[in-house]
């Protein structure tokens, strides 16, 4: 055959967000002789160059909100056309998905794999109605069915749903091992005296992230501790009016925008508390590399219960009962849990990125058919 198996991604853009930060967890844990990642976008992003030093191949065509709709399945299409060379395409798009893999369906493309990322779209009226009807497609053009969650599966595949493979979001788990020197450290240079209470928050600056809910809370905790900050990594259309409330709170010297990091192993240390309000979810990475940190983790009841590692890391609150946020964080003050948590627990659960490597590799080399050069995989690959 004569090289790897390359195998499509297809994303927005490769930053910071869940999905491409799992995908890039992946693709630098897989051996790249056998299967080699290449990346169909609209956008920039800051992982294009890594993907590039790895051999990646970085396709870009523009995005539906910038072309519109015909145009969006005219450039799919002609995509696909000109590139008959994959086998497999990842789709990564959630609703959207109905569209790429209907376009990788007509070009030929034998593997088409959706996978779930999420539990609800984003957007208004219109859009949603859109992905309601891009959603609908899905069904109707993927041969294979991936998801985070069982909640995330059942979301965006319905009825299909129990045919999906749930691929745990593994993460490196040493790197997240809590570890004081480094705690010691981060904080040091944040300028936080040993005993100021840190809570900390990672995720894009959306809707869905519920920060203005976070900053409420936040405000009122700082009231009873006023040696208390909010530290916010991330960035996203909201910051703007993240910033504002801030202000209007007069919060300016205790809550922090940090931007896009890429020590968030290294910042979680420096957390006392993760706070994570979601509206919805489907399964956290963010979530997975806190536990891996040993943080106490406070989070929406609408996040599913299979983020929970069963270390005792993890309190489910409803985002109504905003008191009960406000006494659950003050109350971890009094407790002195250890953030030294058991080395095999996220391996034991299916989240260390090795193994998730292992098994998603595996399973694109069985459905190309070229499990170490045997054609034996459910779809052929010709």
């Amino acid at each position: 055959m004569g090289g790897p198996l390359r195998v499509l991604h297809v994303v927005v853009n490769m930053n910071r967000g869940g999905a491409e930060t799992l995908i890039m967890n992946l693709y630098r844990n897989i051996d790249t002789e056998k299967v080699q990642f290449d990346f169909l976008t609209c956008k920039e992003g800051v992982f294009d160059a890594e993907i590039l030093a790895m051999g990646g191949k970085l396709h870009r065509i523009p995005y539906v909100t910038d072309t519109g709709h015909k145009s969006y399945q005219r450039d799919l299409k002609g995509f696909f056309t000109a590139n008959p060379e994959y086998k497999i395409v990842h789709s990564h798009m959630d609703k959207m998905s109905g569209l790429v893999l209907g376009a990788a369906k007509k070009a030929g493309v034998p593997v088409r794999i959706a996978h779930s990322h999420n539990t609800e779209s984003e957007g208004g009226i219109l859009t949603k109605v859109y992905k309601w009807y891009a959603g609908n497609l899905i069904n109707l053009h993927a041969t294979d069915y991936y998801a985070c969650s069982e909640t995330a599966a059942r979301w965006l595949f319905k009825g299909k749903s129990k045919k999906a493979f749930i691929m745990k979001n593994g993460i490196e788990t040493d790197k997240f091992r809590f570890c004081q020197k480094v705690r010691d450290t981060i904080r040091d240079e944040l300028q936080f005296d040993k005993d100021t209470l840190v809570i900390g928050h990672v995720g894009r600056f959306s809707p869905q992230k519920n920060h203005l809910y976070l900053i409420d809370v936040f405000a009122s905790i700082n009231e009873r501790i006023p040696d208390s900050v909010l530290l916010l990594a991330g960035d996203g259309p909201l910051k703007r009016k993240l910033k504002k409330k801030v202000e209007e709170l007069k919060l300016d010297s205790k809550v922090m925008f940090l931007g896009v990091r890429e020590d968030i192993n290294k910042l979680l240390q420096a957390f006392d508390v993760f706070a994570f309000p979601s509206i919805h979810e489907g399964l956290p990475v963010t979530l997975v590399e806190a536990q891996g940190a040993g943080l106490p983790c406070f989070i929406s009841k609408a996040i599913t219960k299979e983020v929970n590692m069963g270390i005792g890391l993890v309190k489910h609150l409803p985002i109504k009962d905003k008191a009960r946020w406000i006494e659950s964080i003050i109350g971890l003050r009094s407790n002195n849990q250890s953030r030294i948590i058991p080395e095999d627990t996220l391996l034991k659960r299916g989240y260390d990125i090795r193994k998730t490597a292992e098994v998603i590799q595996s399973n694109y080399l069985s459905l190309g058919g070229m499990s170490y050069g045997k054609a034996d995989g459910v779809h052929s690959y010709v």
